[in-house]
């Protein structure tokens, strides 16, 4: 296909008389053009101070032009956007007027035949090129319009681009170029370019050709002819070089200019090829978010702040494609780049991690200078500056007890105590801490998070517990049973305060304390103690409502031989009875004895149980006062039957053995015993009233078989009577 450029003719300019002006212009076309549209076809004469109007394009009649025709508004060319087939419509008849918007006409109608030109009248391999013949009249030239001639044309040179005619006589042509240039003319008159015209080493030609006799004397004045060379899409649209990156404030609002492109296409100024328009590549739309970060005007080149927020820190390259002829298809492109930091502003007021610490508990002795509190804050600005922090107790320190100190570039505060502390003025204190941005916010003042409270607890200060003695020493025989009173361990001021005592390194067991009395006793049998030994444990007193306070005091027990065991006389106690499994009861054993060779005074008396380790195991007794103890079951299920539980008795000197008589058995719901009941006299086995059942059955089984066996035998003997009429009858 032949290119486009080899299609664009120049304006043919008729023959003219003097003061005759063209009527129309006529532009040709070639059919089925296979090059890039839009296609430029010829630029109309418009005048300048009619820029301010609209150009409009339209028919023979007035009527809106149908077809694939436009005008460019700001170069004045006439141009095609498709193919046109000749078999549909040869010639095209359009006319161009400049109007004012109100329909004042302030140039033309300019008439405009379009040709549609048959592919098989093309001379291959050239352009079709305009014919202006030259009259004379009274021996001068007659003035025709420029010649248009495209840039780098691809044709075989040289090229006819024009013809020139002397009417008169024999004529010699002659052809003057300024500046020189590649064209030549012959004997009749045809002008032809040599080679390829570049615009931009020169746009513009005026050739003087002269009619010339054979003696090389011009017959008039030369004719002046102007070579325009006419503009090839060849160059492409540079960007200015990369500039350093454009610094952009947060929270600035859309429409905020960041920065202008400014593209130069080294192709004719003001033609279509030069018309460069803008296209934002990136960033790229994010998904399902309306709108962008920034927005490029596709005319000026703006580049403009757009609805999405920018974030500070962020640096992002702006990728802008810039277009010749003003985006269409077929044209040049390049991508220009720029570089945006978007830099910080103090927009975040400093929070603290934690808004409540404590409660922190002090006691009223504490130093002035302790620390009480370590508190720490966070800014979400970038800018050092930005996040420098100054602190103040807001609120809850009226008497200065408190303090601040910090690090000027540290989110730390420390909160330090700087008076002494009361308790009877002061138990608590709720001490507001509020931080603040060094520099003044921009946007929002300071949230919730910008106090912390800090909540302190005064300790009363009490001395410890006294006990009445530094040390306590007890002495106790080694056959004394268990539950032996030894001694008492008492405060130096049981009014003032109520102790709680326990013992400490009681590593062999054998001593026990009640927790509020003081009492010492013996928690079991001494066994392994020798006479003469000595055993220590730690006595420790504790304030019952100040548990941290407390004393303690060291026990010394002297283990003594123990004295000659006296005969015991077992002494029986009446049967009594336990349920099993065990329930919430038990027995009354009482110490002193009716006997008077058995009881020698009054208590208190010691209850043990016998030295039977499954006595021991099973059974349970406590001491209830100095005369009585508490039998019960040690273990959940016991054998229900009779048992002897052996307890001895001890009172001074002397001990006795009571043999306690329980029995074991199980209990209805009400408590009431259910003892097991031997087989009465006279009553059958198990065995016997089986057998006696199974005759019976069989007995009664053969009565009923003999009974049937005479029914049948009855029928048999009289068939012909009738079944209801039949007797029974039954031998007994």
């Amino acid at each position: 296909m032949v290119p486009a450029w080899l299609w664009l003719l120049c304006v043919s300019v008729p023959q003219a008389l003097p003061k005759a002006q063209p009527a129309e212009l006529s532009v040709e076309v070639p059919e089925n053009y296979g090059g890039n549209f839009p296609l430029y076809l010829t630029k109309l004469p418009l005048p300048r101070e009619g820029a301010e109007g609209q150009i409009v394009l339209s028919g023979d009649s007035g009527k809106a032009a149908e077809g694939p025709f436009a005008m460019d508004p700001d170069s004045g060319f006439l141009l095609v956007t498709r193919a046109l087939d000749r078999e549909e419509q040869a010639e095209y008849q359009l006319q161009v007027t400049l109007e004012m918007q109100d329909g004042h006409v302030l140039w033309g109608p300019q008439p405009v035949l379009v040709h549609v030109k048959d592919e098989n009248d093309q001379a291959s391999g050239h352009q079709a090129t305009a014919t202006v013949e030259v009259s004379i009249i009274e021996s001068t030239w007659v003035p025709i319009e420029p010649i248009h001639l495209a840039e780098n044309l691809k044709v075989l040179y040289p090229h006819h681009m024009a013809q020139v005619h002397w009417s008169g006589g024999d004529v010699h042509y002659h052809l003057e170029s300024h500046p020189p240039g590649p064209f030549e003319v012959n004997a009749e008159g045809n002008l032809y370019v040599t080679r390829e015209l570049d615009r931009e080493a020169q746009a513009e030609y005026l050739l003087q050709v002269r009619a010339q006799n054979s003696h090389g004397e011009d017959y008039a004045a030369p004719l002046e002819l102007h070579v325009l060379v006419m503009d090839e899409n060849d160059n492409v649209p540079i960007c200015s070089p990369r500039d350093p990156a454009v610094s952009i404030p947060e929270l600035s609002p859309p429409g905020t200019e960041v920065t202008r492109l400014s593209a130069e296409d080294a192709d004719a100024p003001g033609s279509p090829n030069s018309h460069i328009v803008y296209q934002l590549l990136s960033p790229e739309p994010e998904d399902g978010v309306e709108g962008r970060a920034f927005q490029v005007d596709p005319t000026s080149g703006g580049v403009t702040l757009g609805v999405l927020p920018l974030r500070a820190g962020q640096n992002i390259l702006l990728l802008v494609l810039a277009m010749d002829l003003a985006g269409a298809e077929g044209g040049f492109s390049s991508t220009c780049e720029v570089e945006v930091a978007v830099t910080d502003i103090n927009d975040h007021a400093p929070e603290f991690i934690t808004s409540q610490i404590g409660p922190i508990s002090l006691p009223e002795d504490v130093e002035p200078g302790t620390l009480v509190a370590m508190l720490t804050a966070t800014d979400a600005d970038l800018e050092p500056t930005f996040r420098l922090m100054d602190f103040a107790i807001e609120r809850g320190d009226t008497e200065g007890t408190f303090g601040l100190d910090w690090e000027p570039d540290s989110g730390h505060v420390r909160l330090r105590l700087c008076k002494n502390l009361s308790y009877e003025a002061a138990p608590s204190h709720e001490v507001v801490v509020v931080v603040r941005s060094v520099v003044k916010l921009v946007g929002p003042g300071p949230g919730p998070g910008a106090t912390a409270t800090v909540t302190v607890l005064v300790e009363r200060v009490m001395p410890p517990p006294k006990l009445d003695q530094e040390s306590y020493e007890a002495s106790v025989p080694i056959s004394a049973p268990a539950g032996s009173f030894l001694l008492t361990i008492q405060p130096s001021d049981p009014i003032s305060r109520t102790l709680r005592f326990s013992l400490v390194n009681d590593s062999e067991g054998w001593l026990c304390i009640e927790k509020f009395t003081g009492e010492v006793h013996t928690a079991q049998s001494l066994q392994g103690a020798q006479p003469g030994d000595t055993y220590t444990v730690l006595v420790e007193a504790q304030d019952t409502d100040e548990p941290r306070l407390s004393a303690s005091a060291p026990l010394v027990i002297h283990f003594l031989k123990a004295p000659p065991a006296p005969a015991l006389t077992p002494a029986p106690v009446p049967s009594q009875y336990l349920c099993t499994p065990r329930q919430d009861h038990g027995l009354i054993v009482s110490g002193p004895s009716k006997d008077p060779d058995l009881a020698s005074g009054h208590g208190p008396y010691s209850f043990t149980l016998g030295p039977n380790p499954t006595v021991q195991r099973d059974w349970r007794l406590q001491t209830l006062n100095g005369s009585h103890a508490y039998l019960t079951l040690a273990l959940h299920w016991v054998e229900p039957r009779e048992h002897i539980i052996p307890v001895v008795v001890s009172h001074n000197a002397q001990m006795w053995q009571l043999l306690v008589r329980v029995i074991v058995c199980r209990c209805n719901v009400e408590g009431q015993c259910m003892r097991k009941v031997g087989r009465m006299k006279g009553m059958p086995t198990k065995l016997s009233a089986v057998g006696i059942l199974v005759g019976t059955l069989v007995a009664i089984g053969i009565f009923l078989i003999l009974i049937f066996t005479h029914w049948t035998m009855s029928r048999k003997k009289d068939p012909d009577q009738p079944a209801d009429s039949v007797p029974l009858k039954a031998t007994v």
